[in-house]
């Protein structure tokens, strides 16, 4: 693993332990195994490192939910992947995704670039528009869809994961009907 890498990882986990503001750079930088100066080499602030932290979580759970997906499955499907997908990442990377949450909750969220935000919304607010055009989605502000969605994805993720495992998956296929009831425009 590159120095940059471990400096990730190491800043993803201490984030997670201790929040932003319990985590010092010198923490990371020493937990890591590198000097201060070589994680301001890669990282020239520590909004800097917790941004990219971010990026590389959100980027790794869009292209596993791309791979997922195929061009031939009807709205509905393509929405159960994707829901279905996020919560099963979400359960094998607890950490990751616990992060995606401290972000989302923080004042964190508002330094990410909003270029960077779009690119990374980008799969799913076009999935809703084309829901939308399709006349299988709400024609509500695609934003809103997303927030709601979004929204429930987390509240079951955080019910699940509390849950037996031989329970996980009606819970999962519940909570996927529920939003869907949410967002479906009904014919």
């Amino acid at each position: 693993m590159n120095k940059e890498q471990k400096i990730l990882n190491t800043a993803l986990k201490l984030f997670v332990e201790f929040g932003f503001h319990g985590t010092p750079t010198s923490k990371i930088a020493k937990e890591a195994g590198v000097a201060n100066g070589t994680l301001f080499h890669y990282f020239a602030t520590k909004e800097a490192l917790i941004k990219e932290v971010y990026v590389n979580i959100k980027n790794e759970l869009n292209q596993l939910l791309m791979s997922k997906l195929e061009a031939n499955d009807n709205i509905k499907n393509t929405a159960k992947k994707i829901y279905f997908n996020t919560i099963l990442w979400a359960l094998s990377n607890k950490d990751k995704f616990h992060y995606i949450q401290q972000i989302h909750f923080s004042p964190h969220l508002s330094q990410i670039p909003a270029e960077v935000s779009l690119e990374q919304t980008k799969m799913h607010t076009e999935f809703i528009e084309q829901g939308k055009a399709k006349g299988a989605i709400k024609n509500m502000p695609t934003d809103l869809i997303f927030t709601l969605v979004n929204s429930q994805i987390m509240g079951i993720y955080q019910y699940v994961s509390t849950q037996a495992i031989e329970q996980q998956q009606d819970i999962i296929e519940q909570g996927f009907e529920m939003i869907w009831d949410l967002i479906e425009l009904k014919k």
